[in-house]
């Protein structure tokens, strides 16, 4: 199932992604598209509110992974900007968090797309008519999944 959403603030971009956490179950991945600045990271933000997470969260750029615990599901928020192949992308963990049961958040997806699982939700971001505005597609196996949105 596919669902294409505009926000036109980073505050309604966040929103979806506290919307879209109320349907968690847990060992989700979900799989952002979308070029710097184009609110990957703010929907990730809604997203941990959604989940009940109070820690303030950023991108994990330098860390390449953080660890978000103290919510209803923990949250591991990976950027994978700087990952080249397959043995960087060990060196995160992203392997054994997929076994984990957590919810996997991943941005820059695009340079590990082969490693993604069939069963991920793949959210492309991109800048719509207006500065602020975003164009939020979200593409998922469960058909009903995008439709709660």
């Amino acid at each position: 199932m596919k669902k294409t959403i505009l926000t036109n603030s980073a505050a309604q971009t966040e929103a979806l992604g506290e919307r879209l956490a109320q349907n968690l179950q847990g060992g989700e991945v979900l799989a952002l598209f979308g070029s710097m600045g184009m609110g990957k990271t703010a929907f990730t933000r809604g997203l941990a509110a959604g989940l009940g997470i109070r820690e303030g969260i950023s991108s994990p750029t330098f860390a390449l992974v953080h660890v978000y615990d103290g919510g209803r599901l923990p949250l591991y928020h990976f950027d994978m900007y700087r990952v080249e192949g397959w043995d960087d992308l060990s060196s995160t963990g992203y392997f054994d968090y997929l076994e984990d049961g957590g919810v996997l958040v991943i941005e820059w997806s695009e340079n590990i797309e082969a490693a993604l699982p069939p069963e991920a939700v793949r959210i492309t971001f991109a800048r719509g008519s207006g500065d602020d505005e975003r164009v939020i597609t979200v593409e998922a196996p469960d058909a009903a999944f995008p439709q709660t949105l």
